[in-house]
């Protein structure tokens, strides 16, 4: 599968950006989609998985409140909300999956993920 992560650009401090992440081939039941952000010359860092099968979701604590992770089945493409938008959030925002063939707990580190494409650069002006 290649996701495609779409949706980025500037806006304002409390601002709103909708993420959106369009996944090219299946994405099966277990899996789970997430998103990560990298700032310049910082780690990649965990925002949010989202469990395909049950809409199970998992923030960081950093955006728990102000972000919404969803997936549309049909559509085989994730979103991510990003509401109450502060300058810390700038980086640059990936999709990516993690593939299981059974039922997995969520995770938030960068290595149980994989198919990182280029990311959708997310900039908040103060």
């Amino acid at each position: 599968v290649q996701l495609q992560a779409s949706g980025g650009g500037l806006v304002q401090a409390g601002g709103s950006l909708r993420l959106s992440c369009a996944a090219s081939g299946d994405i099966f039941s277990n899996d789970h989609i997430g998103w990560f952000r990298q700032a310049p010359g910082q780690e990649r860092e965990f925002v949010a998985a989202i469990k395909w099968r049950n809409r199970d979701t998992r923030y960081a604590d950093s955006v728990k409140g102000r972000y919404a992770i969803s997936r549309d089945v049909p559509k085989n493409t994730a979103y991510l909300q990003m509401n109450g938008l502060k300058p810390e959030d700038t980086a640059v925002y990936y999709c990516v999956i993690r593939r299981s063939p059974v039922a997995t707990p969520f995770s938030s580190s960068e290595y149980a993920y994989g198919e990182w494409g280029q990311g959708t650069q997310v900039t908040v002006s103060s």
